[in-house]
């Protein structure tokens, strides 16, 4: 089901320029790190019977030490601010990063700050905004290992847990802006292309499945993550969602 007129402008909007058929996807930062971040904060009793006090402290400032741009100065105040006060300064904080403005340089077609519902959210509301199709390969995805481990605890996807931190960058000249962040010590890959059509496929070794609509965030499954239900989001189909007391 296609967009309406209002929708897609509100959707094109959040997008800093429109992705073409032949860009390369580029994912600058580590995935989950802003939801990781949460989670250890406010299940950290929990976890402290699994994890050494190292692995945690490692994982709550996570957003500090390997995203794209600093997004662990956003957190504090998430709660007290409107959806559209969120978004316009998660967008400040990452057009000043060094990342952004090498991928302008280079003459990046789209930029992203990625946020609620994770990197699958991002490549959809990307592809629908410039009406491509992409093929992304998951195994590609920069995520820490912090981020796995710790949703596998809680039975959460990283690929849809919130994740301020992260870029998801449509740009033809990828691996040169792969190879700058990595130069920064910032964690980036080239995770896919956008294509002709309108066919959105996600790998993982030989299994393929189409990317769907964007679903809930990952932190709703909790009994505090309320305020992350629909936050910059379209309607999405998972409505059968465990909650974590």
């Amino acid at each position: 089901m296609k967009l309406g007129q209002k929708a897609m402008e509100a959707l094109r909007a959040e997008i800093t320029g429109e992705l073409k058929a032949g860009d390369d996807l580029v994912v600058a930062g580590d995935i989950a790190l802003s939801g990781t971040a949460l989670i250890t904060e406010k299940e950290k009793e929990t976890l402290k019977s699994y994890f050494s006090e190292g692995f945690l402290w490692d994982a709550q400032r996570s957003p500090s030490l390997y995203g794209a741009y600093d997004a662990e100065v956003l957190l504090g105040d998430r709660e007290n601010l409107t959806c559209e006060q969120m978004n316009g300064r998660k967008r400040a904080c990452a057009e000043k990063s060094s990342v952004w403005e090498a991928a302008r340089n280079m003459g990046a077609d789209a930029l992203y700050v990625l946020g609620t519902g994770g990197v699958l959210a991002g490549l959809w509301k990307m592809a629908e905004a410039g009406e491509t199709g992409i093929q992304a390969d998951l195994r590609k995805i920069p995520v820490r290992q912090e981020t796995i481990e710790i949703c596998e605890r809680f039975d959460l996807n990283p690929y849809r847990l919130f994740s301020e931190g992260a870029l998801l960058i449509g740009t033809q000249n990828g691996a040169e802006l792969e190879l700058f962040c990595r130069q920064k010590g910032i964690p980036a890959a080239v995770i896919g292309k956008a294509v002709k059509g309108n066919d959105r496929l996600l790998y993982s070794g030989e299994n393929c499945r189409y990317l769907e609509r964007p679903a809930e965030d990952e932190l709703t499954k909790f009994s505090w993550g309320s305020s992350w239900k629909n936050k910059g989001l379209l309607p999405g189909k998972d409505k059968n969602q465990k909650s974590h007391k």
